[in-house]
């Protein structure tokens, strides 16, 4: 599908009348986010949204630097025993809740067992732990079954489910409830009353908060906020941002069309830049629990139907600077990315080919429910491109648009899709987190504990947990290729490129933390 006919399909205005908002003073910065904020646990779901939400109003124990190594954040130290089996946790004397109450031990402990029950390193945490403990109000153990020295790695990872160091009674809460308190131990406490999802979230600086008194280091060292508020504001049509970005009615546009950069780029006040260097890798993902793709045939029946160029295209235009093909199951450019099997999506497309493994695989023309974000352009797009292929392959498909936290709840069901569950959603994820085996949830294959789309495969299970115990990063990519090759072979999701999209903003803002997602410590105006 051409990109200028999709973008046709999807309705969109290139122009739009200047935006009805209050022009924010100068500690206020005004920021356009990807999506719609439906769902702010960052817990509960692997959304980026709550993700990025989360950052801003959890601390954590460990935080990632620019090298991606792991260092104390809320941690004053650190100690491993020489067994490795014991890791022992000092707290920083300085930390306190929102509510003004002190970060205790216990608190840390009740955060890391509802986090390792979603969280996919968690879960490794929770088969390796043997008990947590705690040894005084600002220190506590974690003792392990066997040495992992990727632990505080996993504390500190800025992906799907951050550790959130919550309250012990908020954190208390069963894992698989979304929390209905917003007690943080961040730099900027969330502004609930305030919060209209579909419209705006706002953030107010929280005075208790002490940085480490040392310089920013992406999700490490000196949190310093340099603004008294942070609002976020939902515009779903991507000329009504443009139009509030070049009329300085917000500062901060995460996601700009491609289409409109050229316009973007002719204001001397905007600069574009790719804030996150390592990318997304965008994806089809599977419902494995229904027909027809509960079989590895009919999944992988679609691959040669698949172009990733026009999947790319469609989200982020022509320009190829901003997205990378071909791209297999681990991030490209990363370590463990190889080209075992990449010829199930670089060879010549065939649609023909798809249409006879389709029929062979036994599909029977049942109707496929696509999921499509209505206020999420760029999965929208993927979405678009995806039904359009499929309806060409000889599948029988029912797009559905809806907003994003519908979405997002949709896709939590398991229920049949004719009783309101689904059959496909495409999605993004962070580079980093599928760079390597231990933090990629859509390779695993632990079914009803795994990420939404329940896929099931002991051996890409027994695969990741040899990952784990590989000697060296040759043993490691030797395992990534392994796993690359049953990925093709049982298809529980489909590789659509790598996306590096650009962010704007007003040329006043100064000093933004790049490599990841956008961070509002360290920025300030002028």
């Amino acid at each position: 599908m051409h990109r200028r006919t999709l973008l046709q399909g999807m309705g969109l205005a290139l122009a739009a009348p200047r935006l009805a908002l209050a022009q924010g003073h100068a500690r206020t910065l005004r920021f356009v986010p990807q999506g719609n904020l439906a769902n702010i646990d960052p817990v509960w779901t692997t959304t980026t949204l709550a993700r990025n939400h989360g950052l801003m109003v959890y601390d954590t124990l460990f935080g990632m630097g620019r090298d991606f190594q792991s260092k104390p954040q809320m941690a004053a130290g650190h100690e491993v025993s020489a067994d490795g089996l014991v890791h022992a946790v000092t707290l920083r004397a300085d930390l306190r809740f929102h509510d003004g109450q002190p970060v205790l031990a216990r608190d840390c402990i009740a955060s890391i067992a509802r986090w390792s029950k979603r969280d996919v390193l968690g879960q490794r945490l929770a088969l390796l732990l043997e008990e947590m403990r705690v040894k005084a109000d600002d220190r506590f153990e974690l003792v392990l079954k066997k040495p992992w020295p990727g632990l505080t790695w996993a504390l500190g990872k800025p992906s799907a489910n951050i550790c959130a160091i919550m309250p012990e009674r908020i954190a208390q809460t069963d894992p698989f409830t979304q929390i209905t308190e917003y007690v943080g131990s961040g730099p900027f406490r969330f502004r609930a009353s305030q919060w209209v999802p579909g419209s705006m979230a706002a953030y107010e600086r929280f005075p208790g908060y002490v940085p480490r008194d040392e310089p920013a280091d992406f999700l490490a060292g000196g949190k310093v906020v340099h603004f008294d508020r942070v609002e976020w504001h939902v515009m779903p049509d991507p000329a009504t941002a443009a139009a509030a970005l070049q009329n300085n009615e917000v500062d901060w546009w995460e996601t700009p069309l491609a289409d409109l950069l050229p316009v973007l780029r002719g204001n001397r006040d905007i600069a574009i830049e790719v804030v996150n260097t390592a990318g997304a890798l965008a994806m089809i993902r599977f419902n494995h629990l229904h027909p027809p793709f509960d079989r590895a045939e009919v999944r992988r029946a679609l691959l040669p139907a698949i172009e990733q160029t026009a999947f790319m295209q469609a989200a982020l235009g022509e320009d190829r600077a901003l997205w990378q093909v071909p791209a297999g199951a681990f991030t490209p450019g990363t370590p463990l990315a190889s080209n075992v099997g990449m010829e199930a999506v670089s060879g010549p497309r065939d649609l023909e080919a798809a249409k006879r493994a389709l029929a062979a695989a036994g599909y029977k023309g049942e109707p496929v429910v696509i999921l499509s974000p209505t206020d999420f352009p760029t999965i929208s797009a993927l979405s678009e491109v995806a039904a359009d292929t499929l309806r060409r392959a000889g599948m029988k498909v029912d797009l559905q648009s809806m907003d994003w936290g519908t979405l997002v709840q949709r896709r939590a069901k398991r229920e049949a899709p004719a009783q309101g569950g689904w059959n496909i959603f495409c999605t993004t994820w962070e580079g980093l987190d599928v760079s390597v085996p231990g933090s990629h949830q859509p390779i695993r294959g632990n079914g009803a504990q795994g990420w939404i789309g329940w896929s099931t495969s002991p051996r890409r299970e027994a695969l990741r947990e040899a990952w784990f115990d590989a000697p060296d990063q040759g043993a490691e990519r030797k395992i990534a290729q392994e796993l690359q090759a049953l990925a093709w072979e049982e298809a529980p999701f489909i590789p659509l490129g790598l996306l590096r999209p650009p962010q704007a903003f007003r040329r006043s803002l100064t000093n933004i933390v790049t490599g990841g997602p956008p961070i509002f410590w360290n920025v300030r105006r002028g």
